[in-house]
């Protein structure tokens, strides 16, 4: 990026601000003896060009809109459209949900994202012993289409984008969704949003697992595949490094992880014989914003840069959408205090501007009162407001990709990129992700840097505001809480039975056949007999539990 002569007389001016340096410190010692980032990378005092030696500009940021990404997917970004700004919501029922939804709407929010309760999330009505205790205190409880379209009551379902945070049943809930819009008059090739269906990193971070990997792989392609015929707007995967984050990785593992994920996908969507110039465009991820704010920004550049280079690389990927990654970005969970929880309003608000600047295509901004309840309506629309302020008064959305350029922020996007690319050439060297899975290698290396982290925390050499430094007495403080109805599950159960009375059961025992039939048959696709299922009230429950006796259930393996 500069001449040799250039960068001799950088060279030759920074030795001589080493020097300088080392008496300075004579006096003024640094407060550590070395700086690190968040995720554990060494950070230099001072970065100038002479960091980027032998690196391109054209080759390695290019330009925004261009392969390879560095610097942003779409050439204007934000001064076209700014973000989607969807807040995560679902709680209790579908009619309380339904009326969140409204608030946030209404409050300018532009996208909705649905939260399911644990019981819709591993496969179980509502009546299911496995379900007791739980209906509705996560996430909104969904058992059927009826509770589906009470959800999306008065919600026109082809002016929202909405996304679903569903993995092992993301079948079933897009189905149910696919229902709704019929019901609505909007057809499937009208509706427009996103399914996780990111089944790895069940295995790998979160749990809410039911299947084994081979016919877990079987329905994800199954969705790529319909979808990429019936319902062209639809993001049929979000690959998750938020929650392989949330599970104590490192910025550079969360991206290495997740892209072996997505490397794990493309195959298996190849092997059965899919074109990733066609599937690929529908691919979408989702990263978590942490603390560390250079670090943050740096590794979403990066992560878009080597997506990019590893769709082009190995899969021969030609279509430039199909070489983009677009990632939607929650503020991160884990870091978020029951203490002083104010603070979090901060910390959310810092994390937040670290996924704008690091150009993310949508986002959630978590509540400040999470680490202590669901949130409030109150403690939402801060969050809310929080995205919009960055938007309309901060200035930075002005202007496309404003921090390239910097030393410290290139020099960390290429050192996250090169050690990403090491944990990835590992991962293949072990036969790819779902072997490293499951011998244990990437839940151990989480595990690791979430010890690591906690050590760290506990010695006080990472400082915590309001835990472990700057510490108040917060004893007989009143909060407002949100509370959902201990009724809530026991009403759900009633409307479920009373639903079952009401429908077909003829034809509901007809559509668990033809879904049984299909799941024997490897050639067929599973989403069309899952769609008239659901068409017919046919209940999560009910159809996973077919799925159940035919694919059989994960085992973990337990890492010591």
């Amino acid at each position: 990026m500069f001449d040799k002569e250039e960068l001799e007389k950088i060279k030759e001016g920074t030795k001589k601000y080493d020097e300088k340096v080392q008496k300075s410190l004579q006096k003024f010692p640094e407060r550590k003896e070395e700086f690190k980032t968040g995720g554990g990378l060494p950070l230099e005092r001072l970065y100038t060009p002479a960091h980027l030696e032998g690196r391109s500009y054209v080759e390695d940021l290019g330009f925004p809109g261009e392969y390879p990404y560095t610097r942003g997917v779409q050439p204007t970004m934000y001064r076209g459209r700014f973000w989607t700004m969807r807040q995560y919501a679902g709680f209790a029922t579908a009619a309380e949900s339904n009326a969140r939804y409204r608030y946030l709407l209404e409050q300018g929010q532009t996208g909705l994202s649905v939260a399911f309760d644990l019981p819709t999330q591993i496969g179980y009505d509502s009546d299911h012993p496995m379900a007791q205790g739980e209906v509705g205190k996560v996430g909104v409880a969904i058992d059927s289409l009826a509770d589906m379209e009470v959800l999306f009551d008065g919600i026109p379902l082809d002016k929202v984008s909405t996304s679903m945070t569903i993995n092992a049943p993301a079948s079933v809930l897009l189905s149910m969704y696919i229902a709704v819009g019929e019901k609505q008059g909007v057809s499937a090739d009208k509706l427009s949003g996103t399914i996780q269906n990111d089944i790895l990193k069940e295995y790998i971070a979160r749990g809410t697992y039911i299947f084994p990997p081979k016919p877990s792989m079987r329905l994800i392609t199954d969705i790529f595949e319909f979808c990429s015929t019936h319902v062209p707007k639809w993001n049929t995967i979000s690959i998750s490094g938020y929650h392989i984050r949330e599970a104590g990785a490192t910025a550079v593992q969360e991206v290495a992880f997740t892209l072996a994920d997505g490397l794990a996908y493309v195959e298996a969507a190849v092997s059965k014989g899919l074109d990733p110039n066609v599937f690929g465009r529908r691919l979408s991820f989702f990263f978590n914003a942490h603390n560390d704010f250079i670090e943050e920004i740096a590794k979403f550049r990066a992560a878009r840069r080597l997506w990019a280079k590893l769709m082009k690389e190995r899969f021969g990927v030609t279509d430039p959408k199909a070489l983009m990654l677009r990632f939607h970005t929650q503020t991160a969970g884990s870091t978020l205090t029951a203490q002083q929880p104010e603070n979090n309003i901060v910390r959310v608000a810092i994390q937040a501007l670290a996924a704008v600047l690091g150009g993310t295509q949508s986002l959630h901004t978590n509540s400040f009162d999470e680490a202590l309840a669901l949130p409030t309506e109150k403690s939402v629309s801060i969050a809310l407001r929080t995205q919009q302020i960055i938007a309309y008064e901060s200035g930075v959305a002005n202007t496309v990709d404003p921090l390239a350029g910097s030393y410290a922020i290139e020099s960390l996007t290429n050192e996250i990129e090169r050690q990403a690319l090491e944990y990835i050439n590992k991962i293949d060297e072990m036969g790819g992700m779902l072997r490293a899975i499951e011998n244990g290698y990437v839940q151990q290396q989480i595990q690791d840097a979430a010890y690591n982290y906690q050590k760290a925390v506990e010695s006080g050499e990472a400082v915590v505001v309001g835990v472990n430094r700057f510490t108040v007495d917060e004893q007989g403080e009143k909060r407002e809480l949100l509370k959902v109805d201990p009724k809530v599950g026991e009403n759900q159960v009633k409307a479920l039975q009373e639903m079952k009375s009401r429908r077909d059961g003829e034809a509901v025992r007809r559509a668990l056949e033809v879904v049984r039939e299909t799941a024997r048959d490897e050639s067929r696709n599973l989403m069309p007999a899952i769609i008239e299922a659901v068409k017919v009230y046919a209940t999560e429950g009910e159809i996973c539990g077919v799925l159940r006796e035919e694919f059989g259930e994960y085992q973990e393996n337990i890492v010591l």
